[in-house]
């Protein structure tokens, strides 16, 4: 259900953009990335976190680290991550095919500068074997995203 849940959001917000599903799992950075041939940093994952008593989602690029210090300024607290039940109930996809797209719940999305170095990024679409291909920009859009620097600087 939850693959129809993400096609049912883009075909209302993005009917332009095609949910690729592939043989392969990639539910993984480095499964997305192989499967996609695209760098691991193009991979936008999205990470699951709690803040006191609220919940919100965090897109990254594939190879970014949370910046715990400037995580905690910007949320206003110590971001926790959600346990793998947490995350499929409050998503409503499962870990490794969750993504900012067609969601459970209300929850704020958060979309990492790191992003904005890619014209073209990956995230999930609501399986573990499902993706799309999308700007930064774009994908902020249609999920209501704010950006954040939230994120340390990848090496290199």
């Amino acid at each position: 259900m939850s693959i129809e849940s993400v096609r049912e959001h883009l075909n209302q917000s993005a009917p332009d953009l095609v949910i690729i599903e592939t043989e392969a799992s990639s539910a993984t950075v480095e499964e997305a990335a192989a499967a996609h041939n695209v760098d691991p940093a193009q991979i936008a994952k999205t990470l699951s976190f709690a803040v006191k008593d609220r919940i919100l989602l965090l897109v990254a690029r594939g190879d970014a680290r949370l910046d715990n210090k400037k995580a905690k300024a910007f949320f206003g607290g110590k971001v926790k991550m959600l346990s793998l039940n947490e995350v499929e109930t409050v998503t409503g996809h499962p870990v490794g095919g969750v993504c900012p797209f067609g969601l459970a719940s209300d929850i704020p999305v958060y979309c990492d500068e790191s992003l904005k170095a890619f014209d073209e990024v990956v995230p999930a679409a609501g399986a573990r074997n499902a993706a799309v291909r999308i700007s930064p920009s774009h994908m902020a859009e249609i999920t209501g995203a704010q950006w954040v620097d939230v994120c340390q600087q990848p090496a290199g």
